[in-house]
């Protein structure tokens, strides 16, 4: 049987690669001659990556002047990884030290694999370890000073200003079947179709969040569920309980004006999905970002509220874009026009594969098949029935290969612009918390 791709991307258009799952490949084998590597590899783009590209530059700089040893990489084996993947005349290998939570890693390996496809030929052999866990783990206090060249680069979903982790796409842009959470293209379109379906002012005048409470600091926000003294709807929704996956539809959960945003252990993937909906984004002062909230302005696309004072701090968002709903509209618009327009499937490839195509120039070895290492193959994923997770990785295969290269990697921030763009953002969050203060001065007895 046959599988091709069935959401329509804007690269390829062919069905120039198709799974190999004939009753005689029921071992799932890959293709001898996978992936391809004849095409044409002088194809350029003119457009420029978004801003946030520029991140790259900054996650793999302590690496620039010294570069990354073999010894370096391996050296995390046994420090919790989930896997080390090499790409060897573009074809991948993995060695499993460990399986991740859910579809964690074999969604990374998927997304590598289509890479791979999209661009065949292009990525230079490389050499990587992967950790899925919540959390990064390379902490800069242990590697101070002069340390700092030696720490050892591993790929993560998120990082935080006091880890070296370096930040890779995470696994749900290839869908997440265990809580019926489809594929990014999909579902983004899904959100676009059901926002204008009921408009801004006709919204629930409320802040809405609905997840798993039990992680980290979101059991604060018990505190503040409820609608008359704190305008807040908080529903509460549990990762052990599947069924309650079944019918959650992230596309129509776009009726309130305002849509909250708080870490749990760590960042979430969530936070794409609440940007989107064109309701204004309540972000609860996030410490870990991921590869593109770094870019996020706070008052433009967001608003910033305070953890330490957090009940009130979600009112005073509320009623103030209450009061001032242009204002409130503008923001929650800009929020979502950033996903809608900077976030496409083709910028998440093209940002994977610049961080690669940069990372790779780092190493200062020749990366070889490691022992114990199994060639990755988009059949070995696909193939099996596994119900909904091999119906989402069939469905986002890639095609063919891109009739034009990845956008243009933009040039690093000089340090005195990179300093302006932290200092703007830490002078708007201290202008909203002290406005938040007049107004609990002002209501005092």
């Amino acid at each position: 049987m046959l599988f091709k791709n069935n959401y329509n991307y804007k690269y390829p258009k062919k069905d120039e690669y198709q799974l190999n799952c004939t009753s005689s490949n029921m071992n799932i084998t890959c293709p001898a001659n996978y992936p391809p590597t004849t095409y044409n590899l002088n194809f350029k783009s003119n457009e420029t990556c978004p801003e946030y590209f520029r991140w790259i530059h900054e996650d793999l700089k302590i690496w620039k002047e010294n570069g990354i040893t073999r010894e370096m990489v391996e050296s995390l084996e046994d420090k919790g990884t989930h896997f080390r993947l090499v790409i060897v005349n573009g074809i991948a290998y993995v060695k499993q030290y460990g399986k991740a939570y859910q579809t964690r890693d074999t969604n990374s390996f998927w997304g590598i694999l289509q890479l791979l496809k999209l661009y065949p030929g292009r990525l230079p052999d490389l050499d990587l370890v992967f950790q899925c866990e919540d959390l990064p783990a390379i902490k800069k206090h242990d590697y101070k000073g002069t340390k700092a060249t030696f720490a050892p680069p591993q790929f993560h979903f998120c990082g935080d200003d006091s880890s070296y982790d370096i930040v890779f796409p995470d696994w749900s842009y290839w869908g997440w079947p265990e809580i019926n959470i489809k594929p990014w293209v999909p579902l983004l379109k899904d959100i676009k179709e059901a926002n204008p379906m009921k408009n801004w002012t006709s919204r629930e005048p409320y802040a809405f969040w609905k997840g798993n409470l039990h992680n980290g600091p979101r059991r604060q926000l018990n505190k503040c569920n409820s609608t008359n003294d704190w305008s807040t709807v908080i529903v509460k929704q549990d990762w052990r309980e599947k069924e309650a996956f079944r019918n959650s539809d992230l596309s129509k959960q776009c009726t309130h004006r305002y849509k909250l945003y708080m870490e749990g252990i760590s960042w979430s993937v969530s936070e794409k999905y609440i940007l989107a909906c064109d309701s204004m984004t309540i972000l609860i002062n996030p410490k870990y970002y991921d590869f593109f909230t770094r870019s996020l302005i706070p008052m433009v696309h967001y608003w910033p509220a305070n953890p330490d004072n957090l009940c009130q701090s979600i009112k005073f968002a509320v009623d103030w874009g209450n009061k001032n709903t242009h204002k409130a509209q503008e923001i929650g618009k800009a929020g979502s026009k950033f996903i809608f327009d900077q976030m496409k499937m083709e910028n998440v490839y093209d940002y994977m594969f610049h961080l690669l195509n940069e990372y790779a120039k780092l190493l200062k070895y020749r990366p070889t098949i490691p022992e114990g290492a199994i060639e990755l193959c988009s059949e070995k994923f696909s193939c099996s029935p596994m119900g909904l997770e091999a119906t989402f990785k069939q469905e986002t295969m890639v095609n063919g290969p891109s009739k034009h290269g990845p956008c243009k990697l933009p040039s690093p921030y000089d340090p005195n612009t990179l300093e302006a763009i932290i200092d703007r953002n830490s002078k708007i969050k201290q202008v909203v918390e002290m406005w938040e203060k007049e107004i609990e001065v002002a209501n005092l007895p």
